[in-house]
């Protein structure tokens, strides 16, 4: 309702009503137009009612939406069901257009201003947890592994006889297939182990760059945020290489946002040397459904060329679920969760570190990895997690072929670490009762274990006779995979 519309109210209700209602109202639009005015993420969230006043008045600025539209397009917004209209604030046209996925679409005002608000807030956000020198960034409705493959694509036009990626080795499939995918061949460096620690080989690195030619390599493709023994990559000392030699740097930070040490690894590496973009996932640094990512780097127009490389429009759930997302947490709240996570990072160590100690075993040593941490060690469960191939136990000698390429000690990132391990990260949004739960389980796992192994020890007992291997499997699956049921249960 506008001015107008207020005053012909006011002959029907008493005008002291009216105003006190058109007074609350223009305290929702202030805060919209502090949004459009600022392209900064407000410090304090905004309550439901302000964010759908604000996803109707952008619906109705798209065309689908006008009163009396007469469409004889192939695309014009049209949708079978309410109910999916309904689940996407009527939000039809998708974001960008065939050449370039953050240009403005002609019929979709509204939906073209929301793809480029929320480009703002989360660049805002990318500086706010430590990359303050960011140019440019944009969301697309990837994952990180084609996000990523987008990133590669652009950087074909520019070293056309590149065919090599130098890549660090992590045992992640996405961010592999990501290089295949593209076209190019990946030159797997192998890590180092310092303590129990696997870190950058950046002699090898340096080597390979002299052996290949610089001109035959399209980039150094690093990691940051990872699961332990496994550590970031050195990306200042990787950046450095990379100006020296000319080579471009792509950073894969898939869940590095959330913390404070991926964040200034970056900002550091593009200060004393060459990143030209870094990508992160949407899901798991912001809590929203899994389909988006962030290209973010240092180069506008790099970026820019990044975002026009993208064939077609695109969907704007992605765009839509983070913009959402932080103008109810606001700054002020996703800071919070930030420390909230941290806080737990301790917490979950200490916890683990105590239950080790309990079992004579020990956490490993990784203070380098800001996310996944511990890594519990197994020297007397071995033989149990060998025949266990689960997501977060480890097993000694596993062996995956990923698109043709073997890789020996796989989800390790080594051909032999020293031990088995089980993995436990303190990710963003993580409680302390799912911490003190994950123990509880835990600890009752062992325990069973222990017992199982402790049977029949004077008659030369086989552990890997008697103990139901799958069983095991299944009882560690219900540690990691079920911390969110109830306690009692």
């Amino acid at each position: 309702m506008n001015r107008e519309s207020f005053a012909a109210g006011e002959r029907l209700v008493s005008p002291a009503y009216v105003r006190q209602g058109c007074e609350a109202r223009r305290s929702h639009e202030h805060l919209i137009r502090l949004l459009l005015e600022k392209g900064k993420c407000p410090e304090n969230g905004w309550d439901e009612s302000t964010l759908e006043l604000f996803l109707h008045e952008l619906a109705i600025m798209d065309s689908n939406n006008f009163l009396g539209n007469c469409g004889v397009g192939e695309r014009e917004g049209r949708v079978a069901s309410a109910l999916v209209a309904r689940r996407h604030y009527r939000l039809i046209h998708g974001i960008g257009r065939s050449g370039d996925i953050s240009a403005v679409q002609p019929k979709a005002a509204g939906s073209s201003l929301l793809n480029k608000i929320t480009n703002f807030l989360v660049l805002d956000m990318i500086k706010l947890a430590g990359v303050h020198t960011v140019a440019n960034c944009f969301v697309v409705p990837m994952a990180t592994g084609m996000s990523l493959t987008l990133c590669f694509l652009t950087l074909r036009h520019k070293r056309p006889k590149a065919k090599y990626i130098i890549w660090p080795r992590i045992d992640q499939k996405s961010c592999f297939k990501s290089m295949i995918t593209a076209g190019f061949e990946p030159v797997v460096i192998e890590n180092v182990l310092e303590g129990d620690e696997l870190r950058t080989d950046l002699q090898a690195v340096k080597a390979k760059v002299q052996e290949l030619g610089p001109d035959n390599i399209l980039c150094i493709h690093s990691t940051t945020s990872c699961f332990a023994p496994r550590v970031p990559d050195r990306l200042e000392e990787l950046a450095v290489i990379c100006a020296n030699f000319d080579i471009p740097h792509i950073v894969n930070n898939a869940y590095g946002v959330q913390s404070s040490k991926c964040m200034h690894l970056i900002q550091q590496g593009a200060r004393v040397g060459r990143i030209d973009a870094f990508v992160q996932s949407l899901d798991k640094n912001f809590m929203v459904p899994v389909g988006g990512a962030i290209i973010a780097g240092f180069n506008d127009s790099f970026i820019q060329e990044i975002s026009k490389m993208y064939p077609g429009r695109a969907s704007a759930s992605p765009s839509l679920d983070v913009l959402i997302t932080l103008l109810s947490l606001g700054s002020n709240g996703y800071k919070k969760l930030l420390k909230e996570r941290k806080e737990m990072f301790s917490y979950l160590s200490n916890q683990i570190k105590k239950l080790s100690e309990a079992y004579n075993e020990r956490l490993l040593h990784t203070p380098h990895n800001p996310i996944s941490l511990g890594n519990f060690f197994f020297p007397k469960e071995k033989q149990i997690l060998q025949s266990i191939s689960r997501r977060k136990v480890v097993p000694l000698g596993s062996v995956q072929t990923v698109s043709g390429y073997t890789f020996r000690g796989f989800m390790s990132h080594t051909n032999n670490y020293p031990c088995a391990y089980l993995n436990a990260a303190s990710a963003i949004g993580m409680k302390m009762q799912d911490v003190d739960l994950f123990i509880k389980r835990l600890d009752r796992c062992l325990k069973t274990v222990r017992k199982e192994q402790s049977k029949d020890s004077d008659d030369n007992y086989d552990k890997t006779e008697d103990v139901d291997i799958e069983e095991m499997a299944l009882k560690l699956d219900n540690v990691l995979l079920d911390t969110h049921q109830d306690a009692s249960s």
